[in-house]
């Protein structure tokens, strides 16, 4: 993996940075597409429900994604109920 790259994201009307590899991004961006969102979009469904910070938050939701844990409102949580 290379270094994390810093990005300016909308999250819920207001800007934040967030720092994450390369290879995240790439990932978001695939599943944010597969699912018809913004990445700004997926990134608000995430953040929603995140009991960790925002880039962890959004590594673990792109793991579960990637290994098929992606039911509509599991998150990074893990919690598949919700």
């Amino acid at each position: 993996m290379s270094g994390a790259i810093k990005r300016s994201v909308l999250i819920a009307g207001h800007r934040t940075s967030i720092s994450l590899e390369p290879e995240f991004w790439d990932a978001l961006k695939e599943v944010a597409a597969s699912k018809g969102r913004s990445i700004n979009g997926l990134i608000t469904d995430i953040d929603r429900d995140r009991t960790t910070n925002l880039s962890s938050a959004l590594r673990v939701y792109l793991l579960k994604h990637r290994s098929g844990g992606s039911a509509a409102h599991e998150t990074a949580t893990g919690d598949p109920h919700r």
